[in-house]
């Protein structure tokens, strides 16, 4: 009888490891995609700012830096616009779509079990905020504040494609893999998409 219980209990007790509290302290599908979002985008953010302030203090003034056999140039420029300038008369209706942005994502991020979906909005919300910080804090003045750019293709200044910086590269790589996301039929909530003609 003895053994029996003793079989009965180890039973139960597998079972309870299985379905009790180790299992559910083990991090769910959203918890890691949304950390992920959270840790890239505060990764991306204090790039983007360690990056803009030594701009700031070793390439303002000086001559552009030339890598890669010209590939790639390293300079400092200012932009009170969007990319190729545009925009430039209307500074305050940037910072104004950033705050959007990331709150927009803030309310997605809670339906996201996706870690591809978090690593997509954790680019593109760092980028926004890399962006905004210097809306808000930089010359003129908050929410007219110009951007601080450093890298130039081709070309030391911008005539190739716009000069750009880090929260930028991150927006357009986090925008990129977002539309790839949604072309192969990956959902946020970590399911894939029926193909059409076929049910879900």
């Amino acid at each position: 009888m003895r053994a029996v219980q003793a079989a009965g209990g180890a039973a139960l007790n597998d079972a309870s490891e299985v379905t009790g509290p180790e299992v559910t302290q083990r991090p769910g599908p959203r918890r890691r995609a949304v950390g992920i979002l959270v840790a890239l985008a505060a990764l991306v953010l204090l790039i983007d700012l360690v990056t803009k302030q030594l701009a700031v203090a070793l390439l303002a003034g000086e001559e552009p830096v030339r890598l890669l056999g010209g590939a790639v140039y390293l300079v400092y420029a200012t932009n009170s616009g969007a990319a190729f300038g545009i925009g430039a008369d209307y500074t305050f209706v940037f910072p104004l779509v950033a705050f959007a942005v990331i709150t927009w994502i803030g309310w997605l991020a809670w339906r996201t079990r996706s870690v591809p979906w978090g690593v997509a909005l954790g680019l593109v919300v760092g980028g926004a905020a890399g962006n905004l910080v210097d809306r808000l804090f930089r010359p003129p003045g908050p929410m007219r504040g110009e951007v601080v750019d450093m890298v130039s293709i081709l070309d030391p200044y911008g005539r190739v494609w716009p000069v750009f910086n880090v929260a930028d590269s991150a927006l357009v790589v986090g925008f990129a893999l977002a539309v790839l996301l949604v072309l192969t039929g990956r959902l946020r909530d970590g399911t894939r998409a029926a193909p059409s003609g076929r049910e879900a």
